[in-house]
């Protein structure tokens, strides 16, 4: 069902027909974010995220909403730290419409220097917003402390600094630079038929040329580091984590599996240990962030100052435990039908078919069938779990970001030298 064919100027179209559904989901997803920006345009790709919504050569702003809105469609962008999205869902009968109105927000947004200025003040507001969170905020310093001086190790949103300096001749250049045919990936799942949406996209985009800027990859040198960040609030936030596999690599399987053990889900170990058996914590948990060449493993957690020793110890134990082979094949066997069915499960609409189908194909130029990853996660030993635990949970490469009121301005005893 799926396929991938690619236009004489570049744009690659991947399709997934899924004829049992009534809606098509299309996006546009352009191979640049925020580690494509440079100090002087830090935040300069969600801003011309936000900026394609506000007209075009050919519609208003207004004019756009209304056009999605009365066929009932969902019109909506996201920006990452590889790549930027824009994509519409609507009834398949309505599929022309939606690679006319993505397209012309793509090649003929107008970026006119008063939209420039009023959605400076908007993502000014945004940044702000963000910065009085800080269960989010956390994060952004556990990055900036592990990837110093790198992309990676920014923020999305952008620094006051520099979206302060936003005008149209930098959007312009930014645009130039990277919204280019060869640096775009058109996909789409749903009731539709490749031949259709091919035809569609060479009308709609085959007139758009250009190369995009050349920029030499540069991974970002993994720094441990144990830093606190004093703040005025209830709870210490903190992220611990270790550097990772990239997302091409073939133990990826082995990373997710391990982390769905961890802290993936209410049934993880960390949660039922800090959580349900001690009530510790409200939330905690971990995750993976994987890129084209590296990649990070971190827990999370928001605990009272009074009980950060105490939450630190239980998650180093909870590592140790799974280090020294602690794992069982019923523990194993349930946590790999805990991440098929989620991945299957999440794969039940045309949006989240298109979602797959887009960041694959910008992000690693291939397509994976539901099919092998199913069989590459059952493929996961205990033994590949052990060795990861042995290769990336080592004591002196351990990162430790807290953000709070920070007991005494010292490391949680678990961590101290």
């Amino acid at each position: 069902m799926y396929q991938k064919s690619t236009l004489p100027n570049g744009i690659r179209v991947v399709t997934e027909a899924i004829p049992y559904v009534k809606s098509v989901t299309v996006g546009v997803w352009v191979g640049t974010g925020a580690r494509n920006e440079e100090d002087h345009n830090h935040g300069i790709s969600h801003f011309i995220e936000h900026l394609m919504f506000k007209g075009t050569a050919n519609r208003s702003a207004k004019d756009i909403a209304e056009s999605v809105d009365a066929v009932g469609g969902q019109l909506n962008a996201f920006t990452a730290k590889e790549y930027t999205c824009y994509y519409i869902k609507v009834l398949d009968n309505h599929l022309e419409l939606a690679l006319d109105i993505l397209s012309d927000m793509i090649l003929s947004s107008r970026y006119a220097q008063e939209d420039i200025a009023r959605e400076r003040e908007v993502v000014l507001e945004e940044v702000h917003m963000y910065e009085d969170s800080p269960d989010e905020l956390v994060h952004d310093f556990y990055l900036d402390n592990v990837w110093p001086h790198h992309p990676l190790g920014r923020n999305i949103l952008g620094s006051t600094e520099a979206i302060g300096r936003f005008d149209r001749n930098l959007v312009c250049e930014y645009y130039d630079n990277f919204y280019r045919p060869d640096n775009i990936v058109i996909a789409a799942a749903g009731n539709l038929t490749h031949a259709g949406v091919e035809e569609l996209v060479g009308r709609f985009f085959g007139g758009f040329a250009g190369r995009k800027k050349t920029q030499a990859a540069r991974p970002p040198l993994y720094k441990p580091t144990r830093r606190l960040h004093a703040r005025d609030s209830e709870q210490v936030h903190f992220c611990l984590g270790t550097a990772s596999v990239p997302q091409d690599s073939p133990d990826i399987y082995v990373a997710h599996v391990l982390n769905n053990i961890l802290g993936g889900g209410i049934s993880s170990r960390l949660f039922q240990a800090i959580r349900e058996e001690r009530g510790l914590a409200y939330s905690i948990y971990s995750y993976l962030s994987n890129y084209s060449d590296c990649g990070l493993f971190t827990i999370y957690a928001g605990t009272r100052p009074a009980n950060l020793d105490q939450v630190i110890e239980l998650v180093l134990e909870n590592v140790e435990q799974l280090k020294n082979g602690d794992i069982g094949a019923t523990e194993l066997t349930k946590t790999k039908e805990q991440l098929k069915g989620n991945l299957l499960l999440g794969l039940e609409s045309s949006s989240s078919r298109m979602s797959r189908l887009g960041k694959m194909e910008i992000t690693m130029g291939k397509y994976t069938t539901l099919d092998e990853v199913v069989a590459k996660i059952e493929k996961v030993s205990i033994g590949d779990l052990r060795k990861m635990m042995d290769d990336i949970f080592v004591a002196d490469k351990l990162s430790f970001t807290a953000l709070g009121p920070v007991k005494n301005n010292a490391l949680p005893k678990g961590l101290q030298a």
